[in-house]
């Protein structure tokens, strides 16, 4: 590795330093190998980590993903992170991010030197019921869902189970070994009522044990309410999350077409830049 390899630091889905979703990203990666992008991911232990690459399919810039031990093809947390520090670097007012699961739009507003509001398009998922609940609501702790247990995938997988009050989701001790050996699944529990739900993500498998703001399973939550009746299409809901890990967050999302046919599943929420640093590895 040649030295200075430059990365800013960001708090996503909150507009106050030092709450929400951290990331880092690294503005310029084109000298970095797959392997050392997932070695500096390990070395920061962040939820996520971005690189930053030239653009291949007519984005802005093409974007990598890593979690301390896997690479992903989206995020939500890291794409609206690298879309405000992009948007920060080059005064841009939309950045369009080449992901592994396509095209990501973001379109920033209140941009200020530091810290927007994004809100992007995400890939719109595919569903199915979840092949394993009874083991999964074993490794949680729980009797039941409201809802059935289904996954979504929209790059990673998120299953959703509904919990019956906002006091029992931040209650749960969840057996997280036994959720890893469930494979590299990403578990939001949820609970909630018309515009406003609290969630909880669980994701050993993927190396993240617990993450304070998960703007890829917001979109799907959107869209698994809608599609069982708790909210209308075209509704925005707000999630909270992240204040059992003193990490408060704040995400928007709402889902668009019908139970036949999802047109645009759009997710949105602040992100601000804390510090900047480099790697000086050569």
């Amino acid at each position: 590795m040649s030295a200075g390899h430059r990365y800013v630091l960001l708090d996503v889905f909150t507009d106050t330093p030092l709450e929400g979703n951290q990331l880092a990203v690294f503005t310029d990666a084109a000298a970095l190998s797959g392997r050392e992008m997932q070695r500096l991911a390990l070395e920061l232990n962040l939820a996520e980590t971005v690189f930053v690459l030239a653009p291949e399919r007519g984005g802005d810039a093409r974007i990598r993903i890593f979690t301390v031990s896997v690479e992903l093809p989206f995020a939500g947390h890291p794409t609206l992170g690298s879309a405000v520090a992009l948007g920060a670097e080059r005064d841009r007012e939309q950045v369009t991010l080449e992901t592994g699961a396509g095209l990501v739009r973001v379109a920033l507003r209140e941009r200020a030197r530091r810290r927007a509001y994004g809100s992007m398009l995400q890939p719109i998922p595919s569903w199915e019921r979840y092949e394993r609940p009874a083991e999964l609501l074993a490794a949680l702790g729980v009797e039941r869902s409201r809802l059935p247990v289904e996954r979504y995938v929209n790059g990673p997988a998120h299953v959703y189970v509904e919990l019956d009050s906002e006091a029992a989701v931040a209650a749960l001790a969840p057996d997280l070994q036994a959720l890893g050996r469930l494979g590299e699944i990403a578990v939001s529990c949820f609970a909630g009522a018309g515009g406003r739900w609290k969630t909880r993500m669980f994701a050993p498998g993927l190396g993240v044990a617990e993450d304070p703001a998960t703007g890829s399973a917001a979109g799907p939550l959107a869209v698994h309410l809608a599609r069982h009746g708790r909210i209308a299409f075209g509704e925005e809901i707000e999630i909270s999350q992240g204040a059992e890990l003193r990490r408060p967050s704040l995400l928007r999302a709402r889902a668009l077409g019908s139970t036949r046919s999802i047109e645009r599943v759009e997710v949105g929420g602040w992100a601000v830049i804390v510090a900047e640093g480099a790697f000086a590895l050569g």
